[in-house]
């Protein structure tokens, strides 16, 4: 991952100082992806592990938590 966000962070600036070429523009949206695909999948485990206590001190998973804010 470290060396993903490495090649991403140095295609980013060539983009910026003198342009891509086809390949590297490829190259850089498959990084992309990767990267948000990966990045997604940590969010939902953490959010899967995460709970919330309301106010009136239950406490839920998050996902149960948000459909319950999303009925009111």
């Amino acid at each position: 991952m470290e060396e993903m966000i490495k090649r991403i962070n140095e295609l980013a600036k060539k983009k910026r100082e003198q342009g891509l070429t086809e390949d590297e523009q490829r190259e850089q949206k498959e990084l992309y992806k990767k990267y948000l695909k990966n990045f997604r999948s940590n969010m939902e485990r953490q959010l899967d592990n995460t709970d919330v206590e309301f106010p009136d001190g239950s406490v839920v998973p998050f996902k149960q938590a948000a459909k319950k804010i999303e009925d009111k």
